[in-house]
This record gives structure tokens, sequence and C-alpha cells, in this order.
């Protein structure tokens, strides 16, 4: 909505003792649109809140300490100015930008793979990318630059190791990029992080995040040589699959969130967001949100099954899908090796048509 109403919501959150906000923005802005241009009328404060100034940006946070909250903001093409205004906005607070923590998504590949809000052409897009990349690396260390995004690519059709290996492919080219612009790939590597789906598929969920770990560390040490072993991590959040969603009987809905969610936690996930029951109708109530929230928390603390790291390791089904994903991860980057390497592919269609096949199948 408006960046009023935004920031009443965050003071309620956080009075309830809530450490970290996350903002999503409406379309306009994440077009690169103020609020009162033509293109943006019928769009403005809706999916999100509108930020057109630095003044509406002081809005949203007024009264909200940014030295001591983490702050995830769910922006991509204009991430670097949103940023930019965020970053004067906790300057004008007296916070420190060395010690300010949170996350931008500016994952700005999965857009022309799956999203499709983006701005400018692949290149000149992956040069702003890269540029946060290395502001974040000097001037903001607790600041994460990129949240490399499957989620958005498996809500668009594709399959379970099509989101792996897009979405681990992106975060690779993020990486080569970065270290051609001369940085040493332990600077920034520790910061990156993953944002992923998960499905009604219990045991192909998990065998896809086991993957995913094992994935990014063998690339991290085999094809960059990093040293550093936060550098192999595949820190990633998880959120449970809107698609899946019915408007037909939402209760139901509660028990496809359960599932969902356990895999992820199965799999290995740092963070987790559980959808509400009535999603699929509209803007989730207060009882459907208490409802999402409290499936977290069994599952934290009644399941016991956050008591060991990789609690199915060792299974021979969950080791041999473990595998299958893996090998069909591999197979796909060969494919897109093939056309030239990521922005080729983009442009070939390669990504889209893979995705419009499996969610047509």
């Amino acid at each position: 909505a408006t960046p009023e109403e935004t920031n009443r919501r965050y003071h309620y959150l956080l009075s309830q003792g809530q450490m970290g906000l996350s903002v999503a923005f409406d379309l306009p802005t994440l077009m690169g649109f103020d609020a009162d241009h033509p293109t943006s009328i019928g769009e403005v404060g809706k999916c999100g809140v509108a930020i057109s100034s630095l003044e509406d940006m002081e809005t949203l946070f007024a009264g909200i300490p940014l030295g001591d909250v983490t702050v995830s903001m769910t922006i991509n093409s204009p991430a670097s100015i949103i940023w930019a205004m965020y970053l004067v906005v906790a300057e004008k607070q007296g916070a420190d930008w060395a010690k300010i923590g949170g996350t931008l998504q500016n994952d700005i590949l999965k857009e022309f793979i799956a999203q499709k809000e983006y701005i400018y052409p692949p290149k000149p897009s992956m040069r702003l990318v890269t540029d946060s990349i290395e502001f974040a690396t000097r001037h903001t260390p607790k600041f994460n630059p990129i949240s490399i995004s499957g989620y958005h690519i498996r809500e668009a059709g594709s399959t379970a190791a099509q989101e792996l290996a897009f979405t681990l492919g992106d975060g690779l080219e993020y990486v080569r990029w970065a270290v051609a612009r001369g940085m040493d790939v332990d600077e920034f590597a520790p910061r990156l992080s993953f944002f992923f789906n998960c499905h009604n598929d219990f045991f192909e969920e998990i065998a896809k995040f086991r993957a995913a770990r094992r994935i990014w560390a063998r690339e991290m040490r085999e094809t960059f040589g990093a040293k550093n072993p936060r550098s192999w991590l595949c820190r990633f959040h998880t959120q449970t699959a809107g698609v899946s969603l019915t408007a037909q009987q939402p209760e139901i809905n509660v028990v496809r969130v359960a599932l969902q969610a356990m895999a992820a936690v199965l799999g290995g996930t740092q963070s987790l967001h559980t959808n509400s029951m009535d999603e699929a109708l509209a803007l989730p109530s207060e009882a459907a949100v208490t409802v999402a929230l409290r499936t977290q928390q069994i599952i934290a603390e009644e399941s016991g099954v956050v008591n060991t790291v990789d609690p199915l390791a060792g299974s021979f089904f969950v080791e041999h899908e473990t595998n299958k994903i893996e090998a069909q991860v591999y197979d796909y980057w060969r494919q897109v090796d093939e056309l030239g390497g990521v922005l080729p592919a983009i442009d070939q269609g390669f990504y889209q048509s893979e995705i419009s096949a499996a969610a047509y199948r």
C-alpha cells in the first residue's frame, strides 16, 4: 500500500518481537516508474509498497532503527537505486553502514528467465548487479547484496531439476562477473544467498535441496578455488509453493504448507516462509497468518527434525534422488554451455522454452 500504511505494519510487527522486516514493492517501483507516471495507473500500491523518492523511503522506515533490524528488499532491476535510498535513510539515522544487515533480491537473470520485470538489456543489467556486489563488499560487509532466486522460476512452471539448474547456474554467472571485475571469490561469496521454492513431492524437494548444497560447495572449491569454508555454503531461504494453493477448500492448504515446510527443513534450509491458507483468495487474514506461523513453530519446537543436520542422509531412495537431480543439473549446464553461456542462452530463449514445455507437460 502506501509508505505510511506499511510503516504502521512494521511498527506492529516490531512490537510483537520481530527483528527482521521484508519489503515488497509495487509493480511501478519494480519497473522503475514513479507513482504519478501514466503507466503506473491502476498499479500503485498493489502487491507491494510504492516508492518514488527518498522521502517515500524515509516515511517507510520512520521511527525504525535500521542499525538494529535486518531488512530484506524484493527488488531487482532498480535495486541499486532503491538500495541507495535505503542507505541514505540509514545514514541519516546515524547507523553505521558497516554494521547494518539485510538482503537485496537483486537477481536480474531470473527476471529474464521467468518473472520478466526487467528494464535494461542483460549485459548492462549484469554490470549493475556486479557494481552492487562490489559496493557491498567494500562498504556494507554484513549486507547480502543478492539473493539468487529460483522461486519465480518454479512458480512459472519449471520442474524441480530446472529450478535448481537455472538458479545455481545464475549464481555461478554472478560469481564469474564479480571475479572478472577483479574481486577475490572469498571476498564476496560468503554473502551470496539463495531463495528456493518447495512443492508437494516430499522426497524430490528434499533431494533438490541436498543436491544444491553439494553442487554449490563443489563448484566454489573446484571451479573458483574458494578457500574460505563460508564461501562453500549454499545459504538459502525457502518459501512454500504459492502456485500449489487452491481457492477451493482453503483449509486443506494447511496440510500442503506443512508438508512443504517439513521438506524444506529436512533439506537444510536456514530460513523459511510458510504461506497462509487463504492466499489464493486474498491477502492473508490474521487467523491464517497465525496458523502459518504456528506451523513453523511446531516443526522447530515439537517435531525433533532440527536435532540433526541431515536426517535422511544414507537413505537409499533419498541418496538416489539426490544423485539423479544433480546429474540433471549438470546436463542442463552442458546445454547452456553449448549455447555460449547464460546470457546467450537467455537471448536464444532456451530457459523460457524449457520452462514453457515443463509447464505444459
